[in-house]
C-alpha cells in the first residue's frame, strides 16, 4: 500500500500501539517509504527525548504545572512513558488533523461547500468547467468547530507559553505541541532553541559557475536570454530576515536583471534595441567588463492586446501562512484592478483535487472576480499536474488570437505531479507554449520553496519567474511592469558572441549558467530560448582578459590531447594578426511571438579602453550587483571586490532611481555587511 502521512495509524504505529493485521499493513507501508520511515524515526526519538528531559526536570523541579500535579503524585495507573507517548500522539494527531481538515477557516468560502471523504473540499468536476468550485461547509450550519483531536490537543496544551515559532514541517509543529503536552518547560525551551536554527527544505538547482574560456579554442559563447527576477527578491527575503542566502539561491543574472537600465528604445522595426559598452573591470582592473543590453519596445497600457488569463492558484495546506496564499490573493487583486472589459480571467485551484473556482469572466466584472479570490482558503494535499492541465484547457477554450493568452501559476512549488512524470509535465507546457499559451510563475513561501521546479516550468512555458516576498514586489511585477510581465514581444531570443582572439585572450560570461546553449543551437530554430516582454531590459556581462595581460585565468586549463584522425595546428600559430580593431561581434536571433522562423541581428563592438571611473552610471550599478552576487556566492571569480566597494559603485550608479529599488539594494548590501562581520 502507499503510505499516507496524514493517516493517524502512522502515529499509532510509531508509538507501538498497533497490533495484528493493522500493524503488519502499516509496517509494510513504512518499509516502502523513506518519508514514512523518517516520520516514525522522528516521533520515536521525540518521545524518548521528552521522557528523559521531563524526568530530569521533575527530579530537580517537582512543581505544579497549570494546576496539574506532577505525574508521580497522582493516583493514576498510567506510567510516565504512556503519558509521554500519548502527548506525542496527541500532538502529531493535532498536526495531522490540521492537514487533513486543510487548516481551513470556517468563514467566507468555507461556508459555501462541503467536505469530501478525504477531509478536503469537494471541487467542481473538470468535466463541468462552467460550475464554480464550492468550498467547505459547516456541520448543519453551526459556527463552532466540531470536536476533534485538534480541540483535545488545544485544551491539553493551553498555557501561558508563547506561540510556537513558524515551522514549515509536520515534525516541527508536532515537536512543540508534544513538548507542551508533556508539561516540561525544559523540553519546551530545548525545542525553542532548536527551532531558532534555520530549517530550510527549499530546493535550489546546483550552479556550477561559468569558467574563463580561451578565445583561441572557444571563440563562440552562446546562451539564451533571461528576464527572470526571482533570485533577487528571494535573496532580499533572506537578508531582511537576518540570514545569508544559500549560494545556489543566488543567480547573478537574475540579480542584475531585477533592475531596469536606461537603454534607448529600438528605432527600427525590431522589437528591441541592442546596446554595447565596456570599461575596466572594477574587481580585476587589468580585465575588461563588457555589457550587452537589450531594451524591449515600450507599449502604452491602452494599446495592450486583450488578455485571456487563467490564474492557477495552489490552495494546498502548505499555502496557509500569510506569506503564501493570502499574499497571492493580494497580488491577484492588484492585477485584476488593471484589467478592462476586453480582458478575461478564470481561476483554477488545485489541492487534493483540481477545479474551476471561477469560469472565464470579463475584466469589467471585477466584483465577481474579486469575490472568487476572497473565497479561496488553503487546505489539503497537492496535485499540481491536474491543475496545470485544467488551466491550459481553460485557456485554450477562450483563446484570443493576436491577444495575450497566459496561465499565471502561483505556488510555493511544494506540489507533487500525481500520475504525470516531470518529463510529461514539461512536454505539456512546451507544447502549449508553441500553441500560443504562455506560462508565468509567481513563487511564494520560504522553508519549502521549490525554486528549481518553478524556474524550470517558467523556462519551458515561454514565461517568466518572479518571487513575491511582499505586496510591494507584487505591485512591481503585476502593476508597474504589467506589460512586461504579460505581453511577449519576442520569443526564443538567443545571443551568440564571437570573440576576436587577436584582442581577447579569454572571457567569462557572468551568470546565465542555466541558459548556456551549444554553438550549433544558435541557428537551430527548433531550440527553445528566452522571451522579452514589452519594455523589458535584459543585461549580460562578460569579464574579458585582453591579449597581453600578464595572468590569463584560462591558461591553467589543461590542454586536450592531440587529435588522432586529423592534423592539428599549434594555437599560437593559428592566431590572426590584429588587423581588426573589433573586440567582439554580438549576434542575436529571435522570433515574433506568433512566428516559427528566427530573424538575425548583428552588432560588432570596438573597445575604446574606458576606465571604470568614467563608465556610464548604469554600467557601474550593474557591476555592483554582479559583484554583490558573486560575494554572496563566495565565488572564486569575485576578485578583489568587497561589500564596501559594492556599496560605493552602487551609489555612483544610483541615477534617478524613480521607484527607489537601487536605494533598496544599498540597504541589502549593508545588511550583508552586518551579517558577514557578525559571523
Amino acid at each position: 500500500m502507499n503510505i499516507n502521512l496524514d493517516d493517524p495509524k502512522l502515529t499509532a504505529y510509531a508509538l507501538d500501539e498497533l497490533a495484528g493485521a493493522d500493524k503488519a499493513e502499516m509496517e509494510a507501508a513504512v518499509g516502502a517509504s523513506l518519508e514514512g520511515q523518517e516520520v516514525v524515526r522522528e516521533l520515536r526519538l521525540l518521545t524518548s527525548n521528552l521522557r528523559a528531559e521531563y524526568a530530569a526536570e521533575r527530579e530537580s523541579h517537582p512543581v505544579v504545572h497549570n494546576n496539574i500535579l506532577p505525574l508521580e503524585q497522582k493516583d493514576e495507573p498510567w506510567s510516565i512513558s504512556r503519558r509521554l507517548a500519548l502527548a506525542a500522539a496527541i500532538a502529531l494527531c493535532a498536526c495531522l488533523g490540521v492537514i487533513a481538515i486543510g487548516t481551513v477557516k470556517r468563514a467566507g468560502f468555507a461556508n459555501q461547500g462541503r467536505w469530501n471523504a478525504a477531509g478536503g473540499p469537494i471541487i467542481a468536476s473538470t468535466n463541468d468547467l462552467q460550475t464554480p468550485v464550492e468550498g467547505i461547509d459547516q456541520v448543519e450550519g453551526k459556527d463552532e468547530e466540531p470536536t476533534s483531536t485538534l480541540n483535545v490537543a488545544r485544551d491539553l496544551t493551553a498555557s501561558a507559553e508563547p506561540a510556537p515559532p513558524p515551522a514549515g514541517t509536520l515534525i516541527a509543529r508536532a515537536k512543540m505541541a508534544a513538548a507542551r503536552s508533556a508539561g516540561g518547560t525544559l523540553a519546551i525551551e530545548n525545542f525553542r532553541r532548536e527551532a531558532q536554527q534555520p530549517f530550510n527544505t527549499a530546493r535550489y538547482g546546483n550552479i556550477e559557475e561559468n569558467p574563463f574560456l580561451a578565445s583561441a579554442t572557444n571563440p563562440l559563447s552562446t546562451f539564451s536570454i533571461d528576464v527572470d527576477t526571482a533570485s533577487y527578491s528571494n535573496v532580499r527575503r533572506f537578508l531582511e530576515s537576518g540570514v545569508l542566502p544559500p549560494k545556489d539561491a543566488v543567480r547573478v543574472e537574475e540579480m542584475i536583471n531585477y533592475f531596469n537600465y536606461d537603454y534607448p528604445q529600438p528605432n527600427d522595426n525590431r522589437p528591441f534595441s541592442v546596446n554595447l559598452d565596456a570599461a575596466s573591470c572594477p574587481w580585476s582592473p587589468s580585465h575588461r567588463l563588457v555589457r550587452i543590453g537589450l531594451k524591449g519596445r515600450e507599449m502604452p497600457n491602452e494599446k495592450r492586446p486583450a488578455s485571456n488569463l487563467v490564474f492557477l492558484l495552489d490552495v494546498s495546506g502548505s499555502m496557509e501562512p500569510a506569506n503564501r496564499l493570502p499574499l497571492i490573493k493580494q497580488a491577484m487583486r492588484l492585477l485584476v484592478e488593471k484589467l478592462s472589459e476586453n480582458d478575461r480571467v478564470a481561476i483554477v485551484v488545485y489541492s487534493g483535487a483540481s477545479g474551476l473556482a471561477l469560469p472565464s469572466t470579463t475584466g469589467d466584472h471585477k466584483e465577481q472576480i474579486l469575490g472568487a479570490l476572497e473565497n479561496l482558503q488553503a487546505g489539503g494535499s497537492t496535485n499540481g499536474a491536474q491543475g496545470i492541465e485544467l488551466a491550459y484547457q481553460t485557456a485554450a477554450e477562450h483563446f484570443i488570437k493576436g491577444g495575450v493568452n497566459r496561465v499565471i501559476l502561483a505556488t510555493d512549488g511544494d506540489f507533487n505531479i500525481g500520475a504525470t512524470s516531470e518529463g510529461d509535465l514539461v512536454s505539456l507546457i512546451q507544447a502549449k507554449a508553441k500553441g500560443g499559451v504562455f506560462l508565468s510563475v509567481l513563487g511564494v513561501g520560504d522553508d519549502n520553496l521549490n525554486d528549481s521546479m518553478m524556474q524550470k516550468l517558467a523556462d519551458k512555458g515561454n514565461g517568466n519567474y518572479a518571487y513575491l516576498d511582499s505586496v510591494d514586489e507584487a505591485r512591481k511585477v503585476l502593476v508597474q511592469q504589467i506589460n512586461a510581465t504579460l505581453v511577449t514581444i519576442a520569443k526564443d531570443v538567443k545571443i551568440q558572441v564571437e570573440f576576436n582572439p587577436a584582442r581577447v585572450a579569454s572571457y567569462r560570461l557572468i551568470g546565465y549558467e542555466k541558459r548556456i546553449l551549444r554553438k550549433e543551437d544558435f541557428n537551430n530554430d527548433k531550440i527553445d530560448a528566452g522571451e522579452i516582454g514589452a519594455g523589458h531590459t535584459v543585461t549580460a556581462l562578460y569579464e574579458v582578459v585582453p591579449v597581453g595581460t600578464e595572468a590569463n585565468p584560462a591558461g591553467s586549463i589543461p590542454p586536450v590531447d592531440p587529435l588522432k584522425y586529423q592534423p592539428t595546428t599549434p594555437v599560437v600559430a593559428s592566431l590572426p594578426k590584429p588587423t581588426s580593431p573589433e573586440l567582439l561581434t554580438v549576434k542575436l536571433r529571435y522570433k515574433e511571438p506568433d512566428g516559427d522562423t528566427s530573424k538575425l541581428i548583428e552588432r560588432p563592438f570596438v573597445d575604446t579602453g574606458a576606465q571604470f571611473a568614467n563608465a556610464a552610471s548604469d554600467l557601474k550599478f550593474a557591476a555592483a550587483v554582479a559583484e554583490f552576487g558573486m560575494i554572496l556566492r563566495d565565488s572564486e571569480f569575485k576578485g578583489t571586490g568587497t561589500l564596501g566597494a559594492v556599496a560605493e559603485w552602487a551609489r555612483e550608479g544610483q541615477g534617478a532611481d524613480e521607484n527607489g529599488y537601487r536605494v533598496g539594494f544599498l540597504t541589502l548590501v549593508r545588511k550583508a555587511q552586518e551579517l558577514k562581520t557578525g559571523m
